[in-house]
């Protein structure tokens, strides 16, 4: 089963920004339980070149569905509001 997210902003605080860790909406995930069970699942971005990223998901963020997504590299600027790909 393969889903489609979009990734919405980069973990960020006030000050500080990780490039690693996006957050990441979900079509048709509206509740923090079902984005719950899709902890550990595989996540795959491919830019523009054809280059993929992978990361997994590590928890879910807020209480519609978003998921925080930890990549193995940083994701530029140009893959905000860009698909991924949940295995």
């Amino acid at each position: 089963m393969v889903m489609e997210g979009i990734i919405k902003n980069f973990r960020r605080s006030r000050t500080t920004q990780k490039t690693n860790h996006m957050i990441v909406h979900l079509n048709d995930v509206y509740s923090r339980e079902k984005a719950s069970g899709l902890v550990g699942k595989d996540v795959v971005w491919k830019s523009p070149k054809g280059k993929e990223i992978n990361g997994k998901v590590a928890s879910a963020h807020g209480n519609k569905g978003a998921v925080r997504v930890i990549f193995e590299k940083g994701l530029p600027g140009q893959s905000l509001s860009s698909k991924v790909e949940i295995k």
